[in-house]
């Protein structure tokens, strides 16, 4: 019988760590068939030659769960290799829901995760209400890639308990709603259930998202769902992790760590790897000492926001610039190129007090002109906007007027959230055996974030530049170590029998390239849209879905049910 797919002479790294080779791949169906040398035609053939030929990368943190319904790609993370993918982190989630509530889900999710209402409401075909049949509307869906989905805990909130799950701690009667739910809910394949506790979520009416009413016995009764069904895992954002008050600190972690030891059930959490985020390496071994399973989801650059006039800039906090912001974006370039009317903003700008910016998440935030990046490339270095200030020899602030007029608003500026990634942690956490490179978010923060080029950083810049890793150290990073975490048991490794999701990407150039704003969303809306360099093609289930940095419209993407279903 003939290979569908042959894909020859490229260098295999095979997702193990070990050392590349010299191979074909053949291909079955939707299987691995064959590494080796392969002398028969394939009914397709790929010359991968001169490129790495990888498993499909996996990510085991994105809120696609609303993107799945009105874009079949799997934009952004489809640019960058990834193939299978985790929805529902951060306990946001569609489902469970009830028609008349959908507004309640929305309002978790529209600031929280920037998610556009609009495109909520017109994108969303609203034909389930438990999470098994979200499970079953995903599954019906045409994907470019694959979806393994958590419970989130706000949306069991919601549909337990209405409008009092933004004010009141769960009753007994909510309580087991929620634990019927959850349970039916993992039966069905859901990979897991999310909350969060964490200050930065928070509703578009100014509110703690619902989880964050949450007592901690709901949280370990939930938790325990799982554990007494031997299937799930559980993700946490919990900002007392790494709380100042090292009481609170203690009392988080110290709850985090019994609760893994006594349901035995895997439980992740994302890292942002500061200076002070030592402590968090140490809880995931101490955690391992009682005999819990903790992971953590690591990135591999500084979490930033993206800024520029078309979507928010730091001079949105200045009261003298809100009724120019407030304007369509060619009478703001009209204003600002005018010597008349500009001067005013130019000096609100440099003259301006911030106060005490009280912002969450990746909202608009005060201007530190050193760290602020101008997006010039997809990879570091890009210069600072007070380099080019000291270039040009006026005030930062100005500068960065002066280039989103020059780029008719569409200049890009890197801005680095308020905990800023330490390189040294950074590579500490990278290299953690209890810890997992992902945490892309892709999905959300439409218009604000762009990480689902984390894989392709790494590649590019940390084993290609920094030379900190070997390529095969990086494509197991991204390949075996998260479907482990996650239990994929079928895929991460290029070997035969494996699901045939695969990379074919030349080392020498693969990268990130430049985000660009795009107006694509269900009803018009914005968001950013960044593609790659270096991939020749990605393949899932065995067919093409990327060529040469082209959609080839295939979807043969698969909901990723858990072993119990």
């Amino acid at each position: 019988m003939p290979y569908d797919v042959v894909i020859r002479d490229g260098t295999v790294v095979d997702g193990s760590g070990l050392g590349s080779f010299r191979a074909d791949v053949g291909i079955l169906g939707d299987r691995i068939a064959f590494v080796g040398r392969i002398r028969e035609k394939g009914v397709s053939e790929i010359d991968a030659d001169g490129h790495a030929v990888t498993p499909g990368f996996v990510d085991g943190h994105t809120h696609m769960d609303a993107q799945v319904f009105w874009d079949a790609s799997g934009a952004n993370s489809c640019w960058h290799g990834v193939t299978s993918a985790v929805m529902g982190n951060c306990g946001f989630t569609l489902a469970p829901v009830k028609p008349e509530e959908r507004a309640l889900v929305v309002r978790n999710l529209e600031r929280a995760e920037d998610i556009d209402p609009t495109a909520l409401a017109l994108g969303i075909d609203w034909n389930f209400e438990t999470f098994p049949e979200y499970l079953d509307a995903v599954d019906r869906l045409p994907k470019g890639i694959n979806f393994a989905a958590n419970v989130g805990h706000s949306a069991l909130r919601t549909w337990a308990m209405g409008e009092r799950a933004f004010t009141e701690e769960a009753t007994d009667d909510d309580l087991a709603l929620m634990k019927g739910q959850l349970e039916a809910s993992i039966r069905a394949g859901a990979i897991g259930f999310s909350t969060s506790r964490s200050e930065h979520h928070e509703t578009s009416d100014n509110r703690p998202v619902a989880s964050r009413l949450a007592s901690w016995d709901e949280v370990v009764q939930l938790v325990n769902v799982m554990g007494d069904l031997g299937a799930g895992i559980f993700e946490g954002a919990d900002g007392g992790m790494s709380a100042t008050d090292p009481d609170a600190r203690e009392l988080s972690l110290g709850r985090m760590m019994a609760l893994a030891a006594e349901s035995q059930v895997p439980m992740t959490f994302g890292l942002v790897a500061t200076r002070e985020a030592g402590h968090l390496l140490d809880f995931l071994d101490d955690a391992a000492a009682v005999g819990g399973r903790v992971i953590a989801q690591t990135h591999c650059r500084g979490i930033s926001v993206l800024l520029s006039l078309k979507t928010r800039l730091p001079f949105d906090l200045i009261p003298a610039w809100g009724e120019l912001r407030s304007k369509p974006v060619e009478e703001q370039l009209a204003i600002l190129r005018n010597p008349d009317t500009r001067q005013h903003f130019v000096d609100a700008a440099i003259n301006a007090d911030y106060g005490q910016w009280t912002g969450v998440g990746a909202q608009a935030r005060p201007p530190d002109f050193e760290g602020i990046r101008v997006y010039v490339n997809g990879l570091p270095p890009n210069p600072s906007v007070a380099d080019v200030a000291r270039q040009r020899g006026i005030h930062p602030a100005e500068v960065m007027i002066d280039l989103c007029v020059e780029s008719d608003g569409d200049q890009l500026f890197i801005q680095p959230s308020r905990y800023p990634q330490d390189e040294e942690m950074l590579l500490r956490a990278l290299r953690h055996p209890r810890a997992v490179m992902t945490f892309s978010d892709s999905g959300a923060h439409l218009s604000q974030i762009s990480d689902s080029s984390i894989h392709t950083h790494l590649l590019g810049h940390w084993v290609r530049d920094r030379q900190e890793f070997t390529l095969e150290e990086a494509v197991k990073m991204i390949t075996l170590a998260p479907a482990l975490a996650w239990g994929f048991t079928d895929r991460g490794l290029l070997r035969e029998g494996m699901a045939a999701d695969i990379n074919i990407f030349d080392p020498a150039t693969v990268g990130p390239a430049v985000p660009e704003l795009v107006n694509d969303l269900p009803g018009g809306g914005r968001r950013l849209e960044q593609r790659s360099h270096g991939f020749l093609a990605t393949l899932v289930g065995g067919q093409v879905t990327v060529d040469h940095g082209r959609p080839t419209g295939n979807t043969p993407g698969r909901l990723l049910r858990n072993r119990v279903a």
